[in-house]
């Protein structure tokens, strides 16, 4: 996982809007969030997927498929999983991105098991990034409350072992679209003097419909997808849920008759950050030795579009596999310098070589 350094307090933002803290924390339970300063999607994602390589000692090079969730991509185009591919230096990696919102990873995490699954590759990353507080509007307290940025990140691997994930849901319901959405920068209004002046390149939400369609989606969306591999409620140690809301969170709780402690939640910390939520929480459940191998689990998004997904996990790692030796480290920067060095190469060949055609042209 990556988040920025820079943290914002409600307290920083009751010096911005017209809040509090106790409001704040009553209403979403979001203490604090990390804010992009320096820190891009792309910078973000880079990182994280860099610590995932080291943590399950992998090459780069192996690498056959890049997929990032992300609903803030740096450009347009080219795609932030383009950017990642370079960065590691994955060359033969196909990459991707994938908007689905706030579900982006576990929709992600979804199409990267299926990769996998159809044969047709063996070692696909998966990437959740987001940096929202980019396109939120700082002077709308309804909104700029809730979201901070970051980034997570997981390798996926075929095995024959008795891990891996064991059943899957994907759904969506575009009708509901226009209730969280930013209206201005697509095809449909192109940026534009009026489209900035009237601050439709912010994002926009209904939160009373969200949360209804959150608190609906998400219980019914972990019930179907356990009935799916075969087990109850029971079989399942822990649900790492879209950080969005602690009202959302409880409500799914009270919803599916579970124990608070059967989620896990950090978006105290956090805020919201879009699809890079559920990756931080798994690595973060993780590292609080809040997962073990052989338990299950279950993953679930829900965001704009709107959409849902839920996958539920058989977790097969223990953190003393995940210790790469030092040689392995330091030739992983290697590689990483080597990536960049050829980047460079080569976008200065391309640009050499278009001044020597146009140069030869001039000539004629």
């Amino acid at each position: 996982m990556s988040v920025p350094q820079r943290v914002l307090t409600n307290d920083d933002i009751a010096q911005l809007v017209d809040t509090s803290d106790e409001w704040i924390r009553t209403r979403t339970g979001i203490e604090r969030r990390h804010v992009a300063k320096e820190e891009t999607t792309a910078r973000m994602a880079i990182a994280a997927a860099r610590q995932a390589l080291q943590v399950a000692d992998a090459d780069p090079r192996e690498i056959d498929l890049i997929i990032v969730g992300t609903a803030t991509p740096d450009h347009s185009m080219p795609s932030t999983a383009c950017q990642v591919q370079s960065a590691l230096g994955a060359t033969r990696a196909g990459a991707f991105d994938l908007n689905a919102g706030c579900s982006g990873f576990v929709y992600a995490l979804i199409m990267g098991h299926q990769a996998i699954a159809s044969g047709e590759h063996n070692l696909v990353l998966v990437i959740g990034a987001d940096t929202l507080t980019r396109v939120v509007d700082w002077e709308d307290r309804t909104t700029c409350i809730l979201f901070g940025d970051g980034a997570g990140a997981v390798l996926l691997r075929a095995s024959e072992g008795p891990a891996g994930v064991l059943s899957t849901l994907l759904g969506a319901d575009g009708s509901g679209g226009d209730l969280l959405m930013i209206p201005a920068g697509g095809s449909a209004l192109p940026a534009s003097a009026e489209t900035v002046a009237q601050r439709l390149h912010y994002l926009r939400m209904n939160g009373r419909e969200v949360f209804r369609f959150s608190t609906r989606v998400m219980p019914r969306a972990v019930e179907q997808v356990v009935q799916r591999a075969g087990l109850t409620l029971e079989d399942i140690s822990l649900i790492i849920p879209h950080q969005a809301n602690l009202r959302i969170i409880a409500t799914a709780a009270k919803r599916l008759h579970l124990p608070m402690e059967r989620f896990y939640v950090n978006l105290q910390e956090y805020g919201n950050t879009s699809a890079a939520s559920v990756p931080i929480a798994l690595c973060e459940a993780v590292e609080a030795g809040r997962i073990h191998p052989g338990e299950n689990l279950v993953l679930v998004g829900f965001g704009a579009g709107l959409t849902w997904a839920a996958a539920v996990v058989r977790w097969g790692v223990s953190p003393e596999e995940a210790i790469s030796p030092r040689y392995r480290i330091w030739w992983r920067w290697l590689l990483y310098h080597w990536a960049a060095l050829r980047e460079r190469v080569q976008r200065f060949l391309r640009r050499l070589t278009v001044w020597l055609i146009r140069r030869a042209e001039r000539r004629r």
